[in-house]
């Protein structure tokens, strides 16, 4: 057992760093790239949040644990592609945070959280603007920095806004419904072909035409997929329960009929109108 800090990362380096050897590592670790453990990042991020909000220390630990490990897998992928190490990342943000907290490692002041804030903003801005100072395509180039850190119907809804306030926009609604019919007959076409690549570049065109159904009519895309999601949950826990948990055999017809009685059931304890 490492007794500080420093030596327990360096045993977990040492660990990332087995996993990945070429002669004795684990299969499966030494088959991941960068882009491979994308999905991987994601879910452990979420989990840490997950964590957070239920105010589970054990948890908060094992989660902020695997989402570190996935920092040093990418770190390691890094450093055996000689395109940077660990060193590297951990230069790289202490030099952000340094020049993005001038009040502590400099001069200026920041008298509470609201000043740091405006600081922060105004110093990204900066280094943003410096990036983009020969840009052919400014917006597009500031979106695409914008959207790196947000899910992708965030992101989507806010490409779709910036988009119109510049112009790019439908001149009336219809014409909105028109885009979504033609993106999903495309959609509809690539999957009889069986071209699953084509399909999915449709299915996210498809996607990105309802995130601006969702901006012409003022609502919320993630919200809406969010309690979509909880809606099917709770429509299916009553499924499964009524079959004692074994849903293999059932036919689509014994399945669909549970699954209206189950919907009418929610509707009638929560007094909604039936649909």
């Amino acid at each position: 057992m490492a007794s500080t800090s420093t030596e327990a990362l360096e045993q977990l380096i040492d660990v990332v760093a087995q996993l990945r050897d070429p002669n004795d590592g684990c299969p499966w670790d030494l088959e991941q790239s960068h882009r491979s453990l994308v999905p991987y990042v994601l879910e452990e991020a979420h989990e840490v949040a997950d964590a957070i909000r239920h105010g589970d220390d054990n948890h908060l630990k094992e989660e902020l644990g695997d989402l570190l490990l996935q920092v040093l897998l990418h770190a390691q992928i890094g450093s055996e592609e000689q395109r940077f190490n660990l060193a590297d990342v951990a230069d790289a943000i202490r030099t952000k945070l340094i020049r993005r907290h001038p009040h502590v490692f400099g001069d200026d002041d920041a008298k509470d959280s609201a000043s740091v804030r405006k600081s922060w903003e105004q110093i990204k801005a900066a280094e943003q603007a410096s990036a983009l100072e020969n840009s052919n395509s400014p917006l597009s180039d500031r979106l695409a920095i914008k959207i790196r850190s947000s899910p992708a119907l965030a992101g989507a809804m806010c490409i779709s806004k910036q988009a119109a306030k510049a112009g790019f926009e439908w001149e009336n609604f219809a014409g909105v419904w028109d885009k979504v019919s033609e993106e999903l007959d495309e959609l509809k076409e690539a999957v009889s072909r069986g071209d699953t690549t084509h399909a999915q570049d449709e299915l996210g065109d498809v996607l990105f035409t309802l995130v601006n159904v969702a901006r012409w009519i003022g609502i919320d895309p993630e919200e809406g997929l969010s309690g979509t999601n909880q809606r099917f949950l709770d429509r299916f826990s009553r499924v499964e329960a009524a079959l004692s948990g074994n849903l293999q055999g059932r036919n689509i017809d014994e399945l669909e009929q549970l699954w209206k009685q189950a919907k009418a059931d929610i509707k009638a304890e929560n007094n909604l109108p039936s649909s």
